[in-house]
């Protein structure tokens, strides 16, 4: 994979990246054409896992090469890794107040962002759109840092990101098609609307990319940003959702365990 993604330029590498990303969410969805329900504690585990995926790309592929760019640039390397981490947090937090959206085991009236008639079922794809904004962002970034050929942005990075981040989007795909397939939605229009979810990715992806390679001096900022981002989505939705079943929260914990460990493993191998 490395060596075919290789072959494209920054922008193009990010689209098709992120291509795979939002294919990897449609495999999610595509579980309604065998099932009407997924077991709990699996799902339970599927979103733990995805958490731990998160927790670990955060560092490994953003925070960790965003403060080794800031020394490199000549920043100050904790100021710019706050200002950013943060930054990325509270541009969550003001989306997640302004964005109508449903998450997938609570009743309408408990829908977040302003006001709206939307059905439920846009107000679940939403949900899931939230998150997968960071996410192609964060591999656009990545694709993008690799271009400004700086030494902590490795193409094998970039990919082991991409890698992580399809793999926690099979569970968000289905996240979104199975309570929809239960509530007697149509098998086609529950697998269109769970995987609608991650069409957001190369949008992002693509415009991260191309805001770096414009803006170089803010490539630090911006890989942190992202990180703050998807911290923000793991510890105020993915952790608490897969742990709202109290006998299944050990299981789920290690699930969580794993994800980080694949992420660790896939970053270190190929960054």
């Amino acid at each position: 994979m490395i060596d075919f993604i290789g072959q494209f330029n920054p922008i193009s590498q990010a689209f098709v990246a992120t291509l795979f990303t939002w294919g990897v969410t449609a495999a999610g969805a595509s579980l309604v054409f065998f099932a009407r329900t997924i077991n709990q504690k699996l799902m339970d585990c599927m979103l733990g896992f995805a958490a731990g995926v998160m927790i670990a790309a955060s560092y490994w592929s953003l925070l960790a090469p965003g403060i080794e760019m800031a020394e490199h640039l000549g920043h100050i390397p904790w100021l710019t890794a706050v200002i950013g981490f943060m930054g990325g947090g509270i541009f969550m937090r003001l989306t997640d107040r302004l964005l109508p959206h449903l998450h997938p085991t609570l009743a309408m009236s408990q829908r977040e962002g302003i006001k709206t008639s939307w059905q439920r079922s846009t107000l679940l794809v939403l949900a899931i759109t939230l998150h997968n904004i960071p996410e192609g962002l964060a591999v656009g970034v990545a694709f993008g840092a690799v271009a400004a050929g700086l030494p902590a942005a490795t193409i094998g990075g970039a990919v082991a990101l991409a890698i992580g981040i399809g793999l926690q989007n099979f569970p968000e795909g289905t996240a979104v098609s199975m309570p929809l397939r239960r509530e007697g939605m149509g098998q086609g229009k529950s697998f269109l609307l769970g995987q609608a979810s991650g069409m957001v990715e190369p949008i992002a992806g693509v415009l991260g990319a191309l805001f770096v390679l414009k803006v170089q001096y803010v490539l630090p900022y911006a890989l942190c940003f992202a990180a703050g981002a998807m911290i923000f989505v793991v510890v105020e939705e993915l952790v608490p959702e897969s742990q709202r079943n109290y006998q299944n929260i050990d299981i789920v914990t290690l699930a969580t365990m794993g994800g980080f460990s694949v992420m660790m493993i896939l970053d270190v191998a190929l960054g």
